[in-house]
């Protein structure tokens, strides 16, 4: 099949902020503490660390899941640690994502994701003793089926037009 190769135009730093705490605001909204509802903050810092890991990373990452825990009133640094190794992680495959298309890259960003709650798993359990069950981590996996949603979203204002018109400026 014949896709379009788009050129994208260079990210804006306030987009990319404005998206940050747009899925920070998606966190905090009354059913994010729910079974099965995506973590947004994780899924936009994983695309950012993927697709601009210049501007996006690990110091970011790391102010995001302090912001998250302060919000969740969970142990401070829980999500920290969860987004800063999520973020490294992303940062080491991005070339390799990029190859694929969105469907193969949610595949790719599974293992992220589990490992992200595997990681909050673990600290929930030192700390309070009581395992989530199972479900805890469908999460995962509503996050990876938005995923090729989520990036045509976050790339659309990157697009340009493929057959260039001297009436439009880009």
């Amino acid at each position: 099949m014949s896709r379009p190769h788009y050129i994208l135009l260079p990210a804006n730093p306030l987009f990319i902020g404005l998206t940050l705490v747009l899925a920070f605001f998606l966190n905090i909204l009354p059913w994010g503490q729910m079974q099965g509802v995506p973590d947004f903050v994780a899924l936009v810092l994983i695309f950012w660390s993927i697709h601009q890991p210049r501007k996006i990373g690990i110091v970011i990452a790391f102010c995001m899941g302090l912001l998250v825990d302060v919000h969740d009133a969970t142990l401070l640094g829980q999500n920290a640690l969860a987004y800063t190794l999520l973020s490294y992680f992303a940062i080491m495959i991005h070339r390799r994502v990029l190859w694929f298309s969105p469907l193969g890259q949610a595949l790719h960003i599974l293992p992220l994701l589990l490992l992200t709650q595997a990681v909050q798993l673990v600290l929930r359990l030192i700390i309070s003793g009581k395992f989530p069950g199972w479900l805890f981590f469908t999460e995962s996996l509503v996050s990876m089926l938005l995923w090729p949603l989520l990036s045509w979203m976050l790339l659309a204002p990157q697009r340009r037009a493929i057959n260039r018109d001297d009436n439009r400026p880009i």
